[in-house]
């Protein structure tokens, strides 16, 4: 009994040193967002914010103007920030629908339709996971120029606009449990695939579609690279690449340290609640859907 509970002591100091070293850049993130440019270098070993203040945060959000940026210890660096914000969530949320509702037609077909080379064609199918993105972008790019989509919305999401390996698999796992004999009710009642689909399978399978809604969002809100390639004008410009670009500003000799911390933590808000929220609701379907 001595060892099971030393053990359990062990496992709970582990686990939190682990949890301390995750949550650990999330916080210096916070306390340089908080502090003033001009103290940070004085106070580089502090854990407390160099001179608290929430003027990082009246700069991204557009409440100072230039010369109180500069009093601040800002740069002349701007970042129109609610315009990025709202790119990212047309980006993010455009990809997330349509991505979970093809992907989770094509894992209804993998999984409860039967047809021929049904299991070599999956095989074929989750092969693409094996495959590099960075393999495929010079590809996708080409059609995208070639299409005349560069710096549009479409351009931005089109290559992961309809389905992905990993979410018809994910889907795909969740949909073989559910029981054969309520879709053989169903047809006897004389529905359809497509009714079927509809009015059995989606409804029974709410918490793995969220889940799966929830991880593709975070991917495309979390996405940098493609943006960056195809998205370069202003109007289309999402706020990963807004924020690289606002670092890279420095007219003053150094970056808005403080200022790219504050939009940096106003970015991650939406996906910090998302996961807040629902977090256990994603590792449970994760869980149930035999993906460990």
């Amino acid at each position: 009994m001595n060892r099971i509970r030393a053990g359990r002591v062990v496992g709970w100091v582990v686990l939190g040193l682990f949890l301390l070293i995750t949550l650990f850049p999330f916080y210096w993130m916070l306390r340089t967002s908080f502090s003033t440019n001009g103290a940070l270098p004085s106070h580089a070993n502090s854990f407390l914010p160099a001179e608290t203040t929430v003027d990082a945060y009246r700069r991204v959000l557009g409440l100072s103007s230039v010369n109180e940026a500069l009093r601040q210890g800002g740069s002349t660096a701007t970042v129109n920030f609610w315009l990025y914000l709202r790119n990212s969530f047309v980006v993010a949320i455009s990809t997330t629908v349509v991505q979970t509702f093809f992907a989770a037609l094509a894992a209804y077909a993998f999984a409860r339709l039967r047809w021929p080379l049904r299991n070599f064609v999956f095989t074929l199918f989750l092969a693409a996971l094996m495959v590099p993105p960075i393999f495929t972008t010079l590809p996708n790019f080409v059609l995208i120029r070639d299409l005349g989509l560069l710096n549009t919305f479409l351009g931005i999401v089109l290559p992961n606009l309809l389905m992905s390996p990993f979410a018809v698999f994910f889907l795909r796992q969740f949909f073989l449990n559910i029981s054969h004999e309520i879709e053989e009710a169903a047809r006897l009642d004389g529905a359809g695939h497509l009714r079927i689909f509809f009015r059995i399978i989606v409804p029974m399978s709410a918490a793995p579609i969220a889940t799966l809604a929830i991880l593709t969002y975070v991917a495309a809100w979390n996405d940098y690279f493609w943006p960056l390639l195809v998205g370069q004008d202003e109007n289309v410009r999402v706020l990963t690449v807004a924020l690289g670009i606002f670092k890279a500003q420095t007219p003053n000799g150094g970056p808005d340290w403080a200022g790219l911390m504050a939009a940096t933590v106003i970015a991650a808000l939406p996906v910090i609640v998302l996961f807040t929220l629902l977090g256990k609701r994603v590792i449970n379907s994760i869980q149930f859907s035999g993906l460990k």
